[in-house]
């Protein structure tokens, strides 16, 4: 399991609130204005080269937050009565519904943990140990460097910001990322963030390997490995895991 920092914790309240706010705000509005600006939210999540891409977990969770908030817009306009409590529960199960359909699209990409049926026979898993032993995994914060003051390289040289690009000290240039950067203790890792779209450039220089990971945030190191995640809400990876479902460059 991994322990989740005081700070982490803090953002997660505030999402909460912020959250709850948007639900008691369309809740107050008219359905007929909260209805577009929830197809709107569900539009720019199904355009995948959007400008709004990179906010893809805040649309999601504005869509989920949202339609409890129609509803109850709804419920509001309708005066409570029978036949407004039966329009609301007719919206509930057609929204809800598209929530999931879209959901399972935008995760279709995914690949989900294997089955235990696909990995033995039920009598050896029958007789196997109830799984592995339980064990905390602590990370290592992000501490990102900036670039534009030039950065000792932990495998010698320099690292440099030079005309909207970074120069590595082994006079290679790489271009579409912000100036920061943060990298293990040995120098193996070396992470960017993409400029656009939102993501991660891995630089394995152990390896002489590049993996462009879009969607990915860097959520810590652990044993000189970097960890990461989609969002707050899901736990966070190794990168040995990351990789095996996601295309390098």
């Amino acid at each position: 399991m991994v322990r989740l920092s005081t700070a982490a914790s803090g953002r997660r309240w505030l999402i909460w609130l912020l959250a709850f706010a948007w639900l008691l705000l369309l809740a107050c509005l008219p359905w007929w204005l909260d209805l577009p600006l929830l197809l709107a939210c569900a539009l720019a999540l199904l355009w995948r080269m959007g400008p709004l891409q990179g906010r893809a977990r805040w649309l999601r969770r504005g869509l989920r937050w949202g339609l409890p908030g129609l509803l109850l817009a709804i419920l509001r306009a309708f005066g409570a009565d029978p036949l407004a409590w039966l329009v609301t529960l007719l919206a509930a199960l057609a929204g809800f519904s598209l929530l999931m359909l879209l959901e399972n699209w935008l995760d279709r990409g995914r690949v989900r943990e294997p089955s235990p049926s696909a990995t033995g026979e039920w009598s050896e898993l029958a007789m196997a140990p109830i799984g592995p032993a339980a064990a905390i995994i602590e990370l290592q914060l992000p501490h990102w460097r900036l670039l534009e003051e030039g950065l000792i390289d932990p495998l010698g040289g320099e690292l440099r910001w030079h005309d909207g690009a970074l120069q590595l000290a082994d006079g290679n240039r790489i271009d579409g990322v912000e100036p920061r950067c943060d990298f293990a203790a040995d120098g193996r890792w070396l992470v960017l963030s993409l400029a656009a779209p939102r993501g991660l450039l891995l630089l394995d220089r152990r390896q002489d390997r590049r993996h462009r990971l879009r969607g990915w945030q860097l959520a810590g190191w652990y044993e000189g490995q970097p960890w990461l995640s989609r969002d707050m809400e899901h736990a966070p990876l190794a990168i040995a895991h990351v990789l095996g479902h996601d295309e390098a460059d």
